[in-house]
């Protein structure tokens, strides 16, 4: 909910799992939430960073290396690094 201002209001917006567009609930304690950092030519770190959410699902399958390696390549992509 937004106020007249634009701002946000609400208490708890739930984050979406990056690989499988699951809600990530308040109970969700397996989940987890990395950020990756951007690199310049020189392998020097830029300051920018991507964020991807797992949930407890895809880590309790064991898919949490593979789903990051094929977000990472996705993302790598559109930002040309």
């Amino acid at each position: 909910m937004q106020n007249e201002e634009g701002k946000n209001m609400d208490l708890y917006i739930p984050r979406k799992c990056s690989a499988t567009n699951r809600l990530i609930t308040a109970k969700d304690h397996a989940s987890v939430q990395i950020n990756v950092g951007h690199l310049d030519e020189n392998g020097i770190y830029t300051g920018q960073f991507t964020t991807f959410a797992l949930c407890g699902f895809v880590r309790a399958q064991g898919d949490a290396d593979s789903a990051l390696d094929r977000l990472w390549q996705k993302k790598k992509a559109e930002i040309r690094q």
